[in-house]
């Protein structure tokens, strides 16, 4: 029996995939919950072996989730469930341990076969995605991709500063270094383009 926890912000759709994994005989949908924080909770609890997360959630997202357990080194897989097909995201959950990567609009009996192929030990990704991932790098480092997800919410460099306990200039080397590496004109649209190739 595959014993899956979902963690997905929109009701309709975790209802929709609760009730869809039901309805085959070896899967087990042990709890199903609406953020990242208390897909954390119930992670180390009902121990499953597959998370299934979305990965735009309150709380935590689903690529913090999926490094949270790669850091803890819990035994459970995640597979993320999105409308995000986006190159740099799957590449970030790649690298955060991610054993499938499937998008919303894929037949629905796929994501029941993801689940049994990643609880083999196998991997389960849009295969047009994964092509496209390795296609383009993203050129942000950690602390690059932070401030700039942080300006792009409208926080101004001092804001910054405080939140991260770095220094104004720090954040405005950051700010300048990821404008460079995207090649645009300032931070607004550095933070479009990063979000929009999935690097944010």
């Amino acid at each position: 029996m595959i014993r899956v926890l979902l963690a997905e912000d929109q009701a309709m759709v975790r209802g929709a995939l609760s009730a869809l994994l039901a309805l085959e005989s070896d899967i087990e949908v042990l709890g199903s919950v609406p953020d990242g924080e208390a897909a954390w909770r119930d992670l180390q609890r009902l121990k499953p072996d597959v998370l299934v997360t979305d990965i735009e959630m309150p709380g935590l997202t689903g690529l913090e989730l999926a490094q949270r357990i790669q850091r803890h080194a819990l035994p459970a897989k995640v597979v993320i469930v999105t409308t995000f097909a986006r190159s740099g995201f799957l590449r970030r959950a790649l690298d955060a341990g991610v054993c499938g990567y499937l998008l919303k609009d894929a037949p629905a009996e796929q994501l029941a076969e993801a689940l049994r192929t990643v609880h083999r030990g196998g991997r389960a990704i849009d295969p047009q995605l994964a092509l496209e991932a390795w296609s383009e790098a993203d050129p942000l480092n950690d602390r690059e991709r932070q401030v700039l997800r942080l300006a792009g919410e409208g926080q101004s460099a001092n804001e910054i500063a405080e939140r991260l306990n770095l220094s104004h200039g720090t954040v405005r080397n950051y700010l300048s270094e990821a404008i460079g590496k995207l090649g645009v004109g300032n931070r607004i649209e550095a933070y479009r383009l990063a979000r929009q190739k999935g690097w944010l």
